[in-house]
């Protein structure tokens, strides 16, 4: 979280792997709190928490997207890439 919104540089692949863990398991436990406070969505098992930290993840999580795009040699437009139904994410992915 250091490099909050920072969009230049480079992310290694493990800064890259270690912030994607740890966003998931700040969503688990921001569902689980969803559902212990009783703030969900209908019969969804999501809410007010889970949307509250992801939307605060969002933009670190677009800039390690970026920097990591830039460490394998492509531009951070390269995002747009996962447009493409299917074979745009498989491709981002194996590019990650």
């Amino acid at each position: 979280m250091k490099k909050y919104a920072e969009f230049s540089g480079r992310a290694r692949r493990s800064e890259y792997w270690y912030f994607t863990l740890f966003n998931a398991l700040f969503l688990l436990v921001a569902m689980g709190v969803d559902n212990v406070v009783g703030t969900t969505i209908a019969s969804m098992p999501y809410g007010v928490f889970y949307f509250l930290v992801g939307f605060g993840l969002w933009l670190p999580g677009l800039a390690v997207s970026v920097r990591r795009l830039h460490d394998v040699g492509k531009s951070g437009w390269f995002l747009f890439i996962a447009l493409i139904p299917l074979i745009g994410a498989i491709w981002l992915l194996v590019l990650y």
